[in-house]
């Protein structure tokens, strides 16, 4: 069990999205536009309020990871689930999406699956409240070493540190696929974890990671500057490849002293969830195909306007087919 192109490591979470008004957002505290972490009882009345919902194997990481493999990349994902009905579906929806998840579910946990209730306004605009349950457990123990040889890439989530345990994962896949002659990457995830794990993050960002993702926002709250320059520069210094998203306006990708800037075409979200996991996608597709850092950029732009035309957070399209569109492969 190796030899995978890309191997993701975060949290498994099944994503529940639904419409929701503004006024109902103020009517339930939730605060507009941002990912919230909220404990159990808060995840059930948020859970019982919602209608039209669609239920989905999420988590950031575990997003791309299954656009990866819809790309026909040899794919797998390292999360943990609680033996229990959204457990099973879950791991089922992993494996069906051709992604391997070597854990299967465990019934020794005490919390349940971790899930996301994720409200989509009228301007597509996504607020996310996530209980992480069993997900957050996830440790270095449940890293599988056999799963690394001969891998490629691996892809790590920043939500990961919001527990020990979860750091613990982190640093031993880190360590296994440097073994292994394999390039490490992180999603920042977004401001607030930033925030919250700026110490980590930037020794990560300046001692052992090839490349890093995130947008405008997380990467000036990560140096603490409104100098968005500034920010790119700092962790250009030592990373290899440094990517920031910027929604409308072009992304900005630094590689090996080389600044490229990709444009993007302004598109009306029915969803933005998910969109940052889908850049992600292509941007990854490319680098594990040999691509320049121009073609990786145009990949991920291309991805992440597929999946804000439609609700939820994988792609509906082939994206191979959008990609020859484009006059990218």
């Amino acid at each position: 069990m190796s030899n995978f192109d890309v191997i993701g490591i975060g949290n498994a979470i099944v994503d529940v999205i639904a419409p929701a008004e503004d006024t109902f957002l103020d009517h339930m505290g939730i605060e507009k536009g941002i990912m919230q972490l909220i404990e159990k009882d808060r995840a059930e009345v948020l859970y019982a309020a919602m209608t039209d919902c669609v239920e989905t194997p999420g988590g950031s990481v575990a997003n791309t990871i299954a656009g990866l493999g819809s790309l026909g990349l040899s794919t797998a994902f390292i999360g943990k689930v609680k033996d229990d009905a959204l457990g099973r579906f879950y791991a089922k929806g992993m494996e069906d999406a051709g992604t391997a998840f070597p854990n299967p579910p465990v019934a020794e946990v005490e919390a349940p699956t971790s899930r996301s209730m994720i409200f989509v306004s009228l301007d597509g605009e996504r607020s996310m409240n996530t209980y992480l349950g069993a997900g957050a457990d996830l440790n270095g123990e449940d890293v599988p070493e056999d799963l690394f040889g001969g891998s490629k890439f691996l892809f790590l989530e920043g939500y990961l540190f919001d527990k020990d345990d979860g750091k613990s994962a982190f640093t031993e896949a880190a360590r296994l696929m440097s073994a292994a002659g394999g390039k490490s990457g992180i999603t920042l995830s977004d401001l607030f974890c930033a925030d919250r794990h700026r110490d980590d993050f930037k020794r990560l960002i300046h001692d052992e990671l090839d490349f890093t993702l995130g947008n405008e926002g997380e990467w000036t709250a990560l140096y603490e500057t409104d100098d968005l320059e500034a920010a790119l520069s700092q962790a250009a210094e030592t990373c290899e490849t440094i990517v920031c998203t910027r929604g409308g306006s072009p992304v900005i990708i630094l590689q090996n002293g080389q600044r490229v800037e990709t444009p993007v075409t302004p598109v009306t979200p029915v969803d933005a969830t998910g969109a940052g996991d889908q850049f992600a996608t292509g941007f990854i597709y490319g680098m594990a195909t040999g691509q320049s850092p121009e073609v990786c950029g145009k990949m991920g732009v291309v991805a992440a306007a597929e999946v804000i035309r439609h609700i939820g957070p994988r792609p509906q399209t082939d994206l191979k087919v959008l990609f020859t569109k484009a006059g990218l492969i």
